[in-house]
């Protein structure tokens, strides 16, 4: 490992000690790296504009930046186990080719306002990966519930069929929680987007930074004024993206769940397109819904990301090495979740459903809540209409499913899904985003 840059040439540095410490922070930073290669460049233009850095200096940082970045992410350069972390790998390479100048990169800040913004650029841009890709899986269901609006096929409560419903209805439910979902994905990033650069290890520095203006280079849209909380922050809001990453993956879960179910051979009424299936090492018949059902884990490894960030969280003010904890959770939760939502719609999109066996499944009996409100409308007590219906099923038999969804117009009901509002509402998004 190359020589830490807080070494100040006493006791030498135990190796055991180092590698607990910097555990796997190395590999984290390998995804961080590009965003923090982003705010250094940032950083060093602030300098420059309050003089602490000539413009030759600026320009050749810069230039040395831009360079190490490129080779990174053509894989010329790897992040690895010669640097305490990617903080350390940057001041080390700029010295290395650039001397003295090279060493002046971190003047006014510290490596807790370093990770600090690389992991907030890294978080909005993952926040804004879950909005666009939950308004990509509420299209598809937008798309699936017009053409599938008058397709019946049965409701359930409890797991027991209930009434009339339709395929539109059913992908129109799902649109609409990914379209909170994206809001929701929105809102955690408006929160995030915020500059903590410039506060240092928490209690700023001797210098008039150009705080704002680095925050604006960075794409922020203001600066997180007091370095106290910036600190305390650490986790705080990765916590809140987890949050709005979890609502997703819940939608995602309860999809998945459907489609798990309505693709068993006891229910046939939908089959999952063949690359989203695998077959069983012993059974030659099986076509296992492999894919959904990992979709089904997601909320699980987004709870235990969430999980570790709340019990490391319960820390006095000010920066603790305990922090350096909530980093791996996050990455990791995000990769995973954002990984299985990307094959959320094109399996939407491919998913077919037994057109034939849903109507199939559609018993007379089901029709037997569309009586009772004929009969309260028509002035009998609902409660009586109640008992009056479950008392006539038989006389329900002649009923068909297109004229319960079609009577059914109370806004978003079977007649009326709203389909109109939904798709404007997608649309707002989109060209908001």
């Amino acid at each position: 490992m190359t020589r830490p840059i807080w070494d100040k040439g006493g006791a030498a540095v135990d190796e055991a000690v180092q590698r607990f410490c910097a555990a796997d922070d190395v590999v984290l930073d390998r995804e961080l790296f590009p965003f923090d290669v982003r705010a250094s460049v940032a950083h060093v233009n602030g300098l420059a504009r309050i003089g602490v850095l000539s413009e030759e200096e600026r320009v050749a940082l810069v230039r040395e930046l831009g360079q190490i970045g490129e080779a990174f992410a053509e894989g010329r350069f790897v992040l690895d186990a010669r640097f305490e972390d990617g903080h350390s790998a940057i001041e080390h390479l700029l010295g290395e080719r650039l001397g003295d100048v090279g060493r002046k990169v971190h003047t006014g800040r510290s490596r807790n306002d370093q990770v600090l913004v690389a992991a907030r650029l890294w978080l909005k841009e993952r926040l804004g990966a879950l909005g666009a890709l939950c308004l990509d899986a509420a299209g598809v269901c937008l798309d699936r519930a017009t053409t599938g609006e008058r397709v019946p096929m049965p409701g359930y409560t409890h797991l027991q069929r209930a009434v009339p419903s339709s395929l539109g209805a059913f992908f129109a439910g799902h649109a609409e929680a990914f379209l909170d979902d994206a809001e929701t994905a929105r809102a955690a990033r408006a929160r995030v987007d915020q500059s903590p650069l410039g506060t240092a290890a928490g209690y700023g520095v001797n210098l008039p930074l150009d705080r704002t203006g680095v925050a604006a280079e960075l794409g922020f849209s203001r600066v997180q004024v007091s370095p106290i909380y910036a600190q305390n922050s650490r986790g705080k809001l990765e916590l809140l993206g987890l949050t709005a990453l979890h609502q997703a993956t819940l939608d995602v879960r309860r999809l998945a769940w459907d489609l798990s179910l309505f693709s068993t051979a006891e229910f046939a009424f939908a089959r999952l397109p063949e690359a989203y299936t695998t077959g069983s090492s012993i059974m030659p018949n099986k076509r296992n819904p492999d894919v959904v059902e990992l979709l089904r884990t997601l909320p699980a490894a987004v709870e235990g990301a969430m999980a570790e960030l709340s019990a490391t969280l319960s820390l006095p003010s000010g920066y603790h090495r305990d922090l350096q904890a909530t980093k791996g959770p996050v990455l990791r939760a995000f990769g995973r979740a954002l990984d299985g939502l990307a094959l959320v719609p094109a399996l939407l999109e491919r998913v077919t459903f037994d057109e034939a066996r849903m109507r199939a499944a559609i018993d007379p009996t089901m029709y037997a809540t569309d009586r009772a409100v004929e009969l309260a409308a028509s002035g009998t007590p609902f409660r009586d209409a109640y008992r009056q219906a479950a008392a006539e099923m038989a006389g329900l038999a002649g009923r068909s499913p297109e004229q319960s969804l079609s009577a059914r117009v109370s806004p978003g009901g079977m007649g009326a899904l709203g389909l109109e509002q939904l798709t404007a509402r997608l649309a707002a998004l989109r060209a908001s985003s």
